[in-house]
């Protein structure tokens, strides 16, 4: 048997990684990346992930690692190759906040709030459809007792959100009406600092650590904390 029947075979496919360019492992110069947040979410990539595995292949696949988006949640998120995590920033009232992006399924435009009568818990804003299924949608304000969170500007802060934040923590899902989303970022360990203990703010019994971004004091929620208050104060 000859050489050439015995190699390899592979269809070449031409696939435009522009997520390597201009996406999250790249400059982030992508006007989708402010409708998408992460290449993961864009058609764009789907579609450019489907011709690269729908492709004949013989042999030893030497790209098996093309589409492994090295950076989402990793070191290379927005181009910070010093970077050892990733959040995903966003805006609550006027507080800066962010989540681990591991636990942020996705970024969803803002959709109705079926309320609950009789709920206790005033931080329950009621239910929401998120892809055929009904989940808990919480104010945040409430939740981290921020000043301006009262009854009506916080329920009327969730009907007219930019944007909700879909969050799964042990595998229950939330979620958190938000003003704004800035986009995921990565940080440096000496980026992080512990909140302070003499801080009064109630949202610091939340908050894992504060982080440095954009001349400003992030302060990055611990979710294990937030879904277990919230899961004890519906039992």
């Amino acid at each position: 048997m000859s050489d050439f029947a015995s190699a390899p075979f592979v269809v070449e496919i031409a696939v435009d990684d522009c997520w390597n360019r201009i996406g999250v492992r790249g400059d982030n110069s992508c006007a989708k990346l402010k409708e998408y947040f992460r290449c993961l979410n864009c058609p764009t990539f789907a579609s450019a992930a489907s011709a690269l595995l729908d492709r004949p292949v013989f042999g030893d696949e030497a790209g098996a690692g093309l589409f492994v988006p090295k950076g989402e949640g990793e070191a290379q998120v927005r181009g910070r190759g010093d970077a050892t995590a990733s959040m995903l920033a966003f805006r609550v009232g006027a507080e800066w906040l962010a989540f681990p992006t591991a636990a942020v399924v996705e970024v969803i435009e803002a959709r109705a709030v079926h309320s609950l009568p009789g709920q206790a818990n005033p931080a329950v804003l009621g239910l929401t459809n998120i892809r055929g299924a009904l989940k808990i949608c919480v104010s945040l304000g409430r939740m981290l007792g921020m000043a301006d969170a009262d009854t009506d500007t916080d329920i009327a802060s969730a009907k007219t959100a930019q944007r909700l934040l879909v969050v799964e923590h042990e595998q229950q899902v939330l979620v958190f009406p938000v003003n704004e989303v800035a986009g995921v970022y990565g940080y440096a360990a000496d980026a992080v600092q512990p909140p302070p203990s003499t801080m009064a703010h109630a949202g610091m019994t939340y908050t894992q650590s504060l982080i440095s971004w954009r001349d400003r004091q992030l302060g990055l929620l611990d979710c294990g904390l937030l879904f277990y208050a919230l899961n004890r104060s519906l039992t």
